[in-house]
């Protein structure tokens, strides 16, 4: 007929389900693969039961680690019988199909290409330029107002307790001018909060000697240092400085440089250094740096420059011939070092790890013991660190808004520069005004404060 128009019927994109476990490492992998996927005209699905494919992103780090990789792998076969495994135990196939002889591919840490290709041929996917959309900055697993930057991929270190270097190989540093044009999208895209990670941040640039890229007009080296100081330079759209958190550092000689650009106030007064242990003889069975007492005068050095820094750390306790001079040593260490944010953990051994073979393995019930003792002492710690903060005014960045109650009044949930979101500590708020939203940067008078957490109102 004269006139008519013939609709084009547009064929539904095939839709992806994405399970994410293990570490921030490995969250930004599944975002990658996410946006891939996105660029090629799938869509996602919240459940398993809209997905044409489902997607498990493993982690394999520890033996619990792995075991409840398999139980999400066994849950998505049961709830959707599509399903692709990738990720850190990707390596361990044979393992995987004994279990789960219907998977329908396994591929290993970060081969983006092998898990599209892997998907395409589960769910090949509708091409046209109504689909192949992707919004400016790729696709998030986190909020949009924070995001993780990967660095680089792999670690030289052979710790004993670790498998790292098996699973995800030698150190891979990208191209600096790579990391910062990805940078500056995710700000540009919304981004208020930018998460430095790798597995060895201090190492970055070692493999490719430091290599310089142009970027904005003059040569940058792939180095902790300048990354950090570029990235001190973005701005949001409002013309305000992201913060920039480092995770993963290494206690190198030249972290010491990065304390000044805290001070300047280019990056976030905050580093998250895995120290492990403290005593010398297990740090020597771990294959880690002893020099513990020099790191203790750096912590000192560190603080006099940028006062308000806090470091996180992670410590193992019951590793392989650990004695109880040894934990008290630890103990005392922290009491020095007055860390502002803690973990720890109970040794446990890894398949393929070189701590396995190690002799006087510490029983479970002294571990337990030890666990105990340390999350006591750091707890208390923490609780004196954050006490000393009520009274004071610190910027915080908004997460999460909360309805009115029955009063009309409003609270939210932030976090302060001290707290890296999901492993440290909240600031409370109350009586948020309507218009505040999560991203959004306040100062925030701070009325109280427990052991891991500080509340208080927006300030003026």
């Amino acid at each position: 007929m004269r006139g008519a128009i013939m609709a084009t019927q547009i064929k539904a994109a095939p839709k992806v389900g994405m399970v994410s476990l293990g570490c921030p490492k490995a969250l930004v992998d599944s975002e990658r693969i996410l946006t891939k996927l996105r660029a090629d005209g799938y869509g996602l699905s919240p459940d398993y039961a809209g997905a044409d494919v489902v997607l498990v992103n493993t982690c394999g780090f520890l033996d619990s680690a792995k075991e409840e990789s398999l139980e999400a792998i066994g849950e998505a076969i049961a709830e959707n019988g599509r399903v692709i495994v990738t990720g850190c135990m990707g390596n361990e196939a044979e393992a995987i199909r004994a279990r789960f002889p219907d998977v329908l591919a396994i591929t290993g840490a970060h081969q983006y290409e092998d898990v599209v290709t892997a998907v395409h041929a589960a769910a090949p996917p509708a091409r046209g330029a109504f689909v192949d959309l992707v919004p400016e900055g790729g696709l998030k697993l986190t909020p949009r107002h924070y995001s993780y930057l990967k660095i680089s991929e792999g670690c030289n270190h052979s710790c004993a307790f670790c498998i790292i270097p098996s699973l995800r190989g030698k150190l891979a540093s990208r191209r600096i001018d790579a990391v910062l044009r990805e940078a500056e999208k995710l700000v540009s895209a919304g981004t208020k909060e930018l998460l430095v990670i790798s597995q060895d941040t201090s190492a970055y640039g070692v493999d490719t000697r430091h290599e310089s890229r142009e970027w904005k007009g003059r040569e940058v080296r792939a180095h902790m240092t300048d990354l950090a100081r570029e990235l001190g330079t973005l701005r949001t759209s409002e013309g305000v400085a992201p913060w920039v958190r480092l995770h993963y550092v290494y206690p190198y000689p030249h972290v010491d440089d990065v304390i000044p650009l805290m001070a300047e106030g280019l990056l976030t007064p905050y580093l998250d250094i895995p120290f492990q242990h403290a005593a010398p003889n297990v740090l020597k069975a771990m294959k880690r740096p002893a020099n513990e007492a020099k790191v203790l005068e750096r912590i000192r050095k560190w603080r006099s420059i940028a006062p308000d820094i806090a470091i996180r750390s992670s410590f193992v306790v019951g590793f392989p011939g650990e004695t109880e001079a040894d934990f008290e040593y630890l103990l005392d260490w922290l009491d020095e070092a007055q860390l502002d944010r803690v973990g720890a953990f109970r040794f446990e051994p890894v398949e393929g790890a070189q701590a396995n073979a190690l002799p006087n393995p510490v029983p479970e019930e002294i571990k337990e013991e030890r666990f105990q003792r340390i999350m006591a002492k750091t707890a208390a710690i923490s609780a004196a660190k954050l006490a000393a903060k009520v009274g004071r005014t610190l910027p915080v960045i908004i997460d999460e808004v909360g309805e009115p109650d029955e009063d009309g009044s409003i609270g939210a949930t932030g976090r302060s520069q001290a707290d890296a979101p999901e492993i440290d500590g909240h600031v409370y708020l109350r009586d948020v005004a309507d218009s505040v939203k999560a991203g959004d940067i306040v100062a925030v008078a701070i009325e109280d404060a427990d052991e891991h957490d500080l509340f208080g109102v927006i300030a003026g």
